[in-house]
């Protein structure tokens, strides 16, 4: 009887033990956390669509050297406060070879004020001179591995396939532009048209919390 009654209370014991673990994976949902792209990765081609109803594709971009893709959104004050600097960038190097396409990652049922709709406004009042592309499946920014709303991803053409050269933030300082000292990300990019490795590859991307 004893030893029936100690059976039991191991299994009992056991099934804490797995249900607790069950609990814990679930609630820290771990399968829905981005692995990502590393530097030298082979990123794939997308296809999203654009504020202008359009879809794109890097394979759109036959003469370009690489991307500067940055994932960002109508609503973090740091994706707000780098518009200027995303303008910036893609005037300064779109016709060297590396145009700026933008991506927003987030969910408009967990934050409203980022629907296409609301992208369209946003392109149009800052005069976006870059694809502001709609990643409605949320499965391009979970490819990359983007956590930050801004997060940039360099990529350079090698050989037909767009590899990653650097990852991070445009810059030293997000909130304030005007007190850039170090521009991680067109440092980088002035380096691949130098034809040179990228000397600082990857840097941590400061910016809200992809919203999804």
């Amino acid at each position: 009887m004893k030893l029936k009654k100690l059976i039991t209370l191991e299994i009992a014991a056991l099934l804490v033990v797995v249900l607790g673990f069950s609990a814990f994976t679930s609630s820290n949902n771990f399968s829905t956390i981005p692995a990502g792209y590393g530097i030298g990765d082979v990123a794939a081609n997308i296809n999203l669509m654009n504020v202008n109803g359009k879809m794109v594709s890097y394979s759109d971009y036959p003469n370009a050297k690489g991307f500067i893709v940055i994932f960002t959104c109508n609503t973090c004050p740091y994706a707000v406060a780098s518009e200027d600097r995303i303008i910036a960038l893609d005037k300064e190097f779109k016709s060297k070879g590396y145009p700026v396409i933008a991506i927003n990652p987030n969910n408009p049922e967990v934050q409203p004020d980022d629907t296409f709709e609301l992208m369209q406004q946003k392109a149009k009042e800052k005069g976006f001179t870059f694809p502001y592309l709609y990643d409605e499946s949320k499965s391009v920014y979970k490819e990359y591995g983007a956590t930050k709303t801004p997060h940039v991803y360099l990529l350079q053409k090698e050989g037909g396939k767009n590899v990653v050269k650097y990852i991070g933030a445009i810059d030293d300082n997000v909130r304030n532009g005007a007190a850039v000292k170090d521009r991680f990300l067109a440092n980088a990019v002035n380096e691949l048209l130098q034809g040179k490795e990228v000397s600082v590859k990857e840097t941590k991307a400061i910016g809200c919390s992809v919203k999804v």
